[in-house]
């Protein structure tokens, strides 16, 4: 006993003194750990993972909060907001026609059957050239009017035959007879040949339908051997570089004040200039026509009846911070708003009032103010952070 209680006790390295102390480090973590079952067989209860304290989110205030990296992947471009005189704009419902120098419609002017040009029959979009024939009527006519032709026909032949034997008589007693029964006798039997041709000639002849202007078939209503009325259109024609949009105005004291005007096709995403024609005199459902044509090289795909939306521009002036209109955006209260960027990665909504300048520009007349910065690309992408 005495030899144990003085056995020395043995000392423990500082190496194995860490290793020691790591070990009891892990197992305290593991301890801290809640153990999880396999799939299937948890009970619920879990904390709920936390989100990425970087991720873009809407805060309480309605601002946004966007880290430079989501700026960066979601395009978001801002300009400084300058306020100019601007000048003043109305948008006005407008749809594109014809030009009526350079567009046309093929109309037969008789009834009849439809035969294919030397070229067969036109279809939609085909390329055709002033003086081309596209297709052929060959009249038609009913069994009583085919026999009254035949019968003036007989009649004229018959006569042309007495008229021929008495200018021959009349041509053997030359001398003798005076000479102007001669002549007159040459005069009825050449007038009785003509209208007997003329007579005859109906029966088969057939009419020719060209093509009025150079451009492309915009319609057609035509099969082989469709049966058509005098005056059916069978082709319109078009010349896509030269259109027209037809406007109308509500307020017909501002066709004396039209400036300038530009028109928008698929929501305002793409827009084009237009050239002031002109205004009607004469009301149409209470609202003023007005007429303009586009402007070559700066014109997308037209089609005729496409509706489009016209902003004229007026000699008034008023005072505004222009931006494009993909800046704008609504809110969930159907307001409409921009986002501004009030610190490098914050944004904040503003109502705002504005008037449209333009197809692609606005004129912010209310809620914002100058040096603030406006997006202009990625708005509603950052409208729809929540």
């Amino acid at each position: 006993m005495n030899n144990e209680r003085s056995r020395p006790v043995k000392q423990i390295s500082p190496r194995a003194a860490c290793v020691v102390a790591a070990i009891a480090a892990l197992f305290a973590t593991l301890g801290a750990v809640p153990a999880l079952a396999d799939a299937g067989h948890d009970h619920g209860g879990e904390a709920p993972l936390v989100g990425s304290p970087n991720a873009p989110k809407r805060q309480p205030n309605g601002s946004v909060f966007l880290p430079k990296l989501a700026q960066r992947q979601l395009g978001v471009r801002t300009i400084v907001a300058e306020e100019r005189e601007l000048p003043q704009s109305h948008q006005w419902v407008g749809r594109v026609v014809m030009d009526p120098n350079a567009g046309g419609k093929v109309q037969p002017t008789v009834a009849g059957r439809i035969e294919a040009g030397p070229r067969g029959l036109p279809v939609l979009g085909q390329a055709v050239k002033k003086g081309e024939v596209l297709a052929v009527v060959r009249p038609s006519a009913g069994a009583i009017e085919r026999a009254e032709q035949r019968a003036q026909a007989a009649q004229l032949r018959a006569s042309l035959a007495l008229e021929k034997q008495r200018l021959a008589r009349l041509e053997a007693l030359e001398g003798s007879v005076p000479r102007k029964e001669v002549d007159a006798a040459r005069f009825e039997v050449a007038s009785l040949g003509e209208r007997l041709t003329a007579i005859g000639g109906s029966l088969t002849t057939t009419e020719s339908l060209v093509a009025p202007v150079s451009g492309v078939i915009a319609t057609s209503d035509s099969v082989a051997g469709q049966v058509v009325e005098a005056g059916h259109v069978l082709f319109e024609i078009v010349d896509p570089a030269r259109l027209q949009v037809e406007a109308v105005a509500h307020d017909a004291t501002l066709a004396a004040s039209v400036a300038g005007a530009s028109a928008s096709v698929d929501g305002g995403r793409t827009s084009f200039p237009l050239a002031w024609i002109g205004a009607g005199r004469a009301l149409r459902d209470q609202a003023l026509p007005v007429l303009f044509h586009t402007v070559d090289g700066n014109v997308p795909p037209l089609n005729l009846g496409q509706p489009v939306q016209v902003v004229v521009q007026t000699r008034e002036r008023i005072r505004g911070i222009p931006v494009p209109a993909a800046a704008l955006v609504k809110n969930p209260a159907n307001q409409e708003i921009v986002w501004v960027h009030t610190s490098a990665e914050r944004f904040a909504p503003r109502t705002v009032r504005y008037r449209m300048l333009d197809g692609a520009t606005a004129s912010i007349t209310a809620g914002l103010a100058a040096g603030d910065r406006v997006v202009v690309e990625g708005a509603p992408l950052v409208n729809q952070v929540r």
